[in-house]
């Protein structure tokens, strides 16, 4: 797999369902024109408490090249945060202005400003504190509605609910002002199930919103992997009401479950918690939106080589430190394995790491290798301090470097005086006495009786601690013949650690290989970002990171990324797979190993949210065409009429040469000077024909309904066709232009004939009323929550195939067409709603497009 068919396959991304996804990455023009807006819902906008906060920090300098100031995250206050992170002012566009001072009229706290970070994204950010007098009374019409309750001793839970009616007051006033000037096309991005109460009240009111929600881990799923169960092997047989109300997370289901339900377009980040939603959450997602990188962070460009070179020599001395007293191996023929995460202890694969650790010292012994193995393991847990013996080790280390300093300058500056006088000095004038003597006393200082330390703090839990018991029982106890070494270092790194001062950055380029066989990981950021920095890993196949890998990586341990196999082998077959992949890794020359994180380095292309994007542009895409039928056709105009708009012209020829299309040279060295035989030149150039590009590169996904049935007159495309072409014949200076234009005029022409056929229509008579004290009114139709209405979960649609085209409702959500689940009531009549925030008596229905049978017939042949 050279470097163009990497690129291929990141071309091939980049164009998912035949979307040219640089071309929507407009700063935000379209949008504008459109008066189309995102809002980005979710806990951590600003707020760093886990992965999430990456994934959305990371994602906005992309969402800032499609939507510009039509981007805004909504997320919780946190002081702490808002003071280094964001720049606190009043927001210039005058929707948001007024929505916030509306809920501040009332009492809520709302801060704006711009969030420090690449892109510069608005953000709106909710004092929920300032909302808690709210709070009751929002659990009344929260379970009213979406018969939901909230225990009251849960206070993450009753914080996501003054964070969930927040979002949708705020939305529903957003989405009247911004009305005011001409139609709107609005979109709500929610992630995970603390932002769901938002997301599930916003659908209950109909609002005219597109609304998306991201599960990037299902609740349930981390509670039962965290509990040994064997998880993928029980998925279809667990009870799903019991097993949340025995971890007392039943209402924390419920909301997650809710907002899978209640959302227009449902995405997960992988396949495999795909798979996990769609027995647990009884949701198969609409569309898989992989996590990116900013990669132009991580970029070193060849410098990454030397960046390990220097990190490792960090490393070096800290190890040097640490084994003082039993520091008896060469450090250049040593490796550095490291796992980091959360302190997950099967979650993330901590139990097999260990268990393989031990599994390889005994291989290594056992064939002779003069390898030496030191492995870390990164994750945070209560400690008291740093253990003694390291502080020592380093204190140790330390003091005989600055001896043996002291010593060679004397020595210097002896010999410099004895050569200057013109005589060869001898042994004893080069070193004296007392520099020995010195010496003997660093050495003697440097001996000790115990063993290095297996862990660099006191842990307080550590009769208990899940890692240390592990390291006990499989005998990694850092003596002399072993090969592999352990450290536990339980806390998050940092450069001002007064122990091993590196930032993460920094450890992982020093390092050779990371580990991570994790059991349960949706994603998994900790490979993707030892990929983009060239740091061969270590992954599985129920992680959504080695998925991704292995669906768009051809052979992908040859590109430094190994995946072990925990799906469909025993723990005792993975857990061998894992130690010979480590065995394998250390016995590679150090040749070898610079050609591998070469190659690792260049995957990170398929990583980057310039590839990655266009997945959460496809999703924003479907939710608007849910709610909204019409926008095809309208983003279509708007489209034609950027096309069509005057242009400065352009010469006939290029200046300078067109470089020739080939593929690009393999920067390895083992690829080069190599003969090709005629039958590998055969194959070369049958690879060059787009006839025969390898299937594995190709979208693997359909296109979109909208564009597969779109009405197309193939005479009147013929025509267009024709008539350009005679066109361009008759006026040469036109043959550029008619060139550039001809496909979107053809296209333009084609869907005006075939849109005779169809029919929109949209009747909506919404006028939010958004006072805390209006009195609200009911939808007309219920809604499909996907939870119990007798205490059970139990949906008679789910699962069920999707019946032939003609014999359906509309594929567009809306009120009417969704079943009954007797979740709202009918009237209101008679409660007290001045606590409940507002609402709008809005009833929005839509009628969907007729299709033309025939056309639709003829473009399946075409397979357009």
């Amino acid at each position: 797999m050279p470097i163009s068919k990497i690129k291929h396959a990141a071309k091939s991304l980049r164009t998912f369902q035949g979307i040219n996804f640089e071309s929507c990455l407009d700063n935000g023009e379209s949008a504008e024109q459109m008066n189309k807006w995102l809002l980005e819902v979710s806990w951590e906008v600003a707020n760093k408490v886990g992965g999430i906060y990456t994934v959305i920090r990371s994602k906005v300098p992309i969402t800032k090249k499609e939507y510009g100031n039509n981007y805004i995250c909504l997320g919780p206050y946190n002081d702490s945060f808002v003071k280094t992170e964001v720049e606190v002012g009043e927001s210039k566009i005058e929707a948001i202005r007024e929505t916030v001072n509306e809920m501040k009229r009332y009492g809520v706290n709302v801060v704006t400003g711009n969030w420090l970070i690449e892109g510069f994204p608005q953000v709106v950010l909710f004092d929920i504190g300032s909302a808690a007098h709210r709070l009751d009374g929002w659990k009344g019409d929260f379970f009213q509605y979406a018969h939901i309750g909230i225990p009251y001793h849960d206070r993450e839970s009753n914080d996501a609910l003054i964070f969930g009616f927040c979002v949708f007051w705020f939305i529903g006033t957003f989405i009247e002002h911004v009305k005011r000037i001409k139609k709107s096309y609005v979109i709500a991005h929610f992630h995970e199930w603390l932002a769901g109460v938002g997301l599930v009240m916003t659908r209950l009111r109909g609002y005219d919103c597109g609304l998306i929600f991201t599960t990037h881990a299902t609740l349930l799923g981390r509670y039962l992997c965290a509990g040994a169960a064997d998880f993928y092997n029980n998925l279809s047989r667990f009870d799903l009401d019991k097993e949340a109300g025995d971890r007392q997370i039943y209402h924390r289901y419920c909301i997650e479950r809710a907002a899978a339900s209640c959302a227009h377009v449902f995405t997960t980040v992988s396949k495999i918690t795909g798979i996990e939603s769609e027995f647990l959450l009884n949701k198969k997602p609409d569309i898989l939106t992989p996590n990116g990188l900013s990669v132009q962070t991580f970029a070193a460009l060849h410098e990454f080589q030397n960046l390990h070179a220097q990190n490792k020599e960090k490393l070096n001395a800290f190890v040097r430190g640490h084994f003082y007293g039993h520091y008896d191996f060469d450090l250049d023929k040593t490796l550095y394995f490291f796992i980091a995460g959360r302190y997950e202890f099967s979650n993330k694969g901590a139990d097999m790491f260990i268990e393989s650790l031990a599994r390889l010292n005994h291989m290594l012994k056992s064939s002779g290798s003069d390898v030496t193995i030191v492995a870390f393991l990164i994750f945070p847990t209560a400690t008291n301090n740093f253990n003694i013996e390291s502080l020592r080790g380093q204190s140790v280390a330390k003091m005989l470097r600055d001896t043996v300093q002291n010593v060679q300058s004397d020595i210097g500056k002896r010999l410099y005086e004895i050569c200057l006088r013109g005589r060869l000095p001898t042994p004893d004038q080069i070193l004296q006495a007392s520099d020995l003597i010195e010496l003997k006393k660093c050495i003697y200082a440097s001996q000790r009786s115990s063993l290095p330390p297996i862990c660099t703090h006191n842990v307080c839990n550590d009769s208990t601690d899940p890692i240390l018991n592990a390291l006990r029982r499989c005998q990694l106890f850092n003596t002399r013949y072993d090969r592999v070494k352990v450290i536990f270092h339980p806390e998050f790194l940092r450069s001002t650690s007064p122990l091993l001062p590196m930032d993460y950055e920094e450890f992982v380029r020093g390092c050779h290989l990371g580990v991570f066989p994790s059991y349960y990981e949706p994603w998994g950021y900790t490979p993707a970002e030892c990929t983009v920095m060239g740091v061969p890993n270590i992954s599985t196949n129920l992680s959504g990171f080695g998925c991704f890998m292995e669906e768009h990586v051809h052979q992908a341990e040859t590109y430094g990324i190994y995946v072990v196999d925990r799906r469909y082998k025993s723990a005792e077959e993975s857990c061998h797979q894992l130690a010979q992949y480590m065995f394998d890794f250390s016995q590679l020359t150090r040749r070898q190993r610079i050609i591998l994180r070469n190659r690792t380095e260049r995957l990170s292309e398929l990583l980057d949210w310039n590839t990655l994007g266009i997945y959460y542009y496809r999703a924003r895409q479907m939710a608007l065409q849910r709610i909204h039928p019409e926008f095809e056709e309208e983003l279509l105009k708007c489209t034609s009429e950027t096309f069509s708009a005057p242009s400065t012209p352009g010469v006939s020829r290029s200046s300078t040469p067109a470089p020739p299309e080939r593929e690009e040279a393999s920067d390895d060295e083992d690829d080069q000077d190599q003969p090709t035989s005629p039958n590998q030149q055969e194959q070369q150039s049958s690879e060059k024909s787009p006839s025969t590009i390898d299937k594995r590169y190709e979208p693997h996904l359909e296109r979109a309904d909208s564009v597969r049935l779109l009405s197309i007159n193939k005479d009147l495309r013929r025509a267009a066709v024709d008539a350009a072409n005679e066109a361009s014949a008759n006026d040469p200076q036109l043959e550029s232009t008619l060139t550039d234009a001809n496909d979107d005029e053809v296209r333009e022409l084609t869907s005006s004939k075939g849109n005779q056929t169809s029919t929109f229509i949209s009747t909506s008579n919404s006028k939010p009323g958004l006072l805390p004290d209006a009195q609200t009114t009911a939808l007309n139709k219920t809604l499909n929550l996907g939870l119990p209405t007798q205490g059970t979960f139990s949906d008679s649609h789910d699962g069920q195939r999707q019946a032939p085209e003609g014999q359906t409702k509309p594929t567009v959500s809306t009120q009417d067409d969704l079943p009954s689940a007797h979740v709202l009531h009918k009237s209101l009549s008679g409660v007290d709603k001045t606590s409940f925030a507002p609402f709008s008596s809005s009833n929005t229905q839509f009628t969907s497009p007729s299709v033309d049978q025939q056309a639709a017939q003829s473009i399946h042949k075409e397979q357009i």
